[in-house]
């Protein structure tokens, strides 16, 4: 196809970056090379600012070293096994996650808000015999050693790489100093790092599997996505040229490391281009003011939500931001008055763009200097974005919505042993393998996408999914309970929470709080999915072969909401 048929065909060429070729020379090596190599370009350059405490890129690669010889000879870890990282944001995470990709292993990054029954599904699932936990977190795993689930555990303190003198507020748990690790199948991260273990060198490429990136599915039972390094390297790759990454910009990172959206604009792309990560453990808007400002940050990767929470801080405006040059955010739409004062006030583009756990994140995305508001962009490097009739699977026309499919170099190998899940998620489209994003979007006569809605029933809040089957199956569980029915209603914070409205027991009317409830969430499930709206109802509608009509309930409580 030549030049001149793509433009007609693709009306998004014609706002394509300036200078950028349409198709990228993909990287031929694994992802733990990125890191290698900007270590030998400079070594003594710093690669993470821990609350003010520097780790450079030699300093880095060496951790990363000695934990993988760690894993291989003390954890008998071989070349596929997967790894559990179950953490908040901290130097340690970067040094397992590299390290499990250099020993040849495959990165499990858990979400670190999941209650003990939500992790266990993920370790049973995967397959998982290692972990590395955040001190704080291994408590959850306990009874998958009891039962031999899990046969080595790595456990690691936050405040072991936080600067002694550093005048930062810091969250508790780094604040918090080295617990004692208890005899058994746990071993303190400072001793497995100072073993002595030589690693093993490994044949990684591209196609080697890399990351088993866990996401709801409609059922509400968490599937894994599986990523080799080249689809993990894709959006990286395609990001830092998109965005014109680099060794000279600072990013901030305080998005969660363990979701795609922190783990590849806060540490995979940094590292690839060799710049400097400024990393928070979790997030406070005043550390972040601090340090942006004392380190002169140029990068941001972050939701909506929290960017929105940054610029409404009062001091912002006494502090020094003018390093700041590109915000970048997905998981949700800015809302426009927020976009316009970041452009009008402090000169700051942020440029939104779409992903999925499916895609590793980036897939599609707007164009720097031409970018849309509430968009989701254009395709990317390589990337096939169709939009069809998701009933037919015929394409539509332009301007008309349909279900998104993507093809493209960073689209998943597959479902993690879902034979089922896998057959209704790919299609097959003039002989290429399409994924099924379950979104309605339409496409307008630039050739930019733009959600419409959502197939699935989920729930997205704060750029974090909720499975609303998943919720009410939990809320089941409470005594007091006898229907759920949970939805999306609109946050002005959020961009979306959940709503549950409950029928209750006889004998529990009246004697029954929402609180109470919430109360008892928390043990069951992680903060995010904790419906922040409870509603006690006498009936929920049914359909007239008995089904709860969700999207009734969902409609009345927006209306209420309004």
């Amino acid at each position: 196809m030549n030049t001149e048929t793509q433009d007609i065909e693709s009306p998004h060429f014609r706002f394509w970056p300036t200078g950028l070729p349409r198709t990228l020379d993909w990287p031929q090596t694994g992802l733990a090379d990125n890191l290698s190599a900007s270590a030998a370009r400079d070594p003594l350059k710093a690669a993470i600012i821990f609350y003010d405490a520097i780790l450079s890129y030699a300093e880095l690669d060496r951790e990363v070293d000695a934990m993988a010889g760690y894993l291989q000879q003390a954890c008998g870890l071989a070349v596929g096994d997967r790894v559990l990282l179950y953490s908040q944001n901290c130097p340690q995470f970067v040094i397992a996650y590299y390290a499990t990709l250099r020993a040849g292993g495959m990165v499990v990054p858990a979400n670190s808000m999941y209650v003990e029954r939500e992790i266990a599904h993920i370790v049973r699932d995967s397959g998982a015999r290692i972990a590395l936990v955040g001190q704080e977190l291994h408590e959850r795993l306990r009874s998958l050693v009891q039962a031999r689930e899990l046969d080595h555990v790595i456990v690691h303190a936050y405040n072991d790489y936080v600067a002694a003198d550093t005048d930062l507020i810091l969250p508790a748990d780094v604040a918090e100093p080295r617990r004692p690790i208890e005899q058994g199948v746990a071993v303190a991260w400072s001793d497995a790092l100072v073993a002595g273990h030589d690693r093993e060198a490994v044949n990684i490429g591209p196609e080697s599997l890399g990351v088993l990136g866990y996401t709801s599915g409609t059922t509400g039972q968490p599937k894994g996505c599986v990523h080799t390094h080249a689809s993990v390297m894709a959006p990286v790759v395609g990001s830092a040229a998109w965005r014109d990454g680099q060794a000279s910009d600072v990013s901030l990172s305080v998005a969660p490391l363990f979701h795609f959206l922190g783990m590849q604009g806060g540490m995979n792309l940094p590292l690839y281009v060799g710049a400097t990560i400024v990393l928070m453990q979790r997030w406070n808007r005043d550390v972040a003011l601090t340090l942006m400002q004392r380190y002169r940050v140029t990068w941001w990767s972050a939701p909506p939500a929290m960017i929105t929470e940054f610029f409404a801080n009062p001091a912002a405006a006494d502090h020094d931001l003018s390093a700041l040059k590109l915000l970048m955010g997905g998981g949700a739409a800015m809302p426009e008055a927020v976009a316009r004062r970041l452009h009008d006030d402090y000169g700051i583009v942020f440029n939104e763009s779409y992903g999925l756990t499916e895609t590793a994140a980036f897939i599609l995305g707007n164009p720097v200097e031409r970018g849309k508001r509430q968009c989701l962009g254009i395709p990317t490097f390589d990337v096939d974005a169709r939009v069809i009739d998701p009933a037919t699977l015929a394409p539509v026309r332009l301007g008309q919505s349909g279900e998104l499919v993507l093809n493209g170099p960073q689209v998943m190998r597959e479902y993690w042993q879902l034979p089922e899940a896998n057959a209704e998620v790919f299609i097959d489209i003039e002989g290429k393998r399409f994924l099924r994003t379950g979104d309605l979007v339409h496409v307008d006569n630039d050739g930019y996408f733009f959600m419409v809605d959502r197939l699935k029933r989920m729930i997205n809040a704060s750029g974090f999914k909720v499975w609303p089957a998943e919720v009410e199956s939990i809320m089941y569980g409470h005594p007091a309970v006898a229907e759920a029915c949970v939805v999306g209603v609109p946050d002005a914070k959020r961009g979306e929470t959940a709503m549950a409205a409950l029928v209750l027991r006889p004998g529990c009317v009246g004697s029954t709080t929402a609180e109470a409830i919430r109360d008892w969430c928390r043990g069951e499930m992680a903060a995010y999915k904790i419906p922040t709206i409870i509603e006690f109802v006498d009936t929920l509608p049914r359909s007239g072969t008995g089904k709860i009509q969700w999207r009734q309930v969902q409609a009345e409580a927006a209306a209420l909401i309004e």
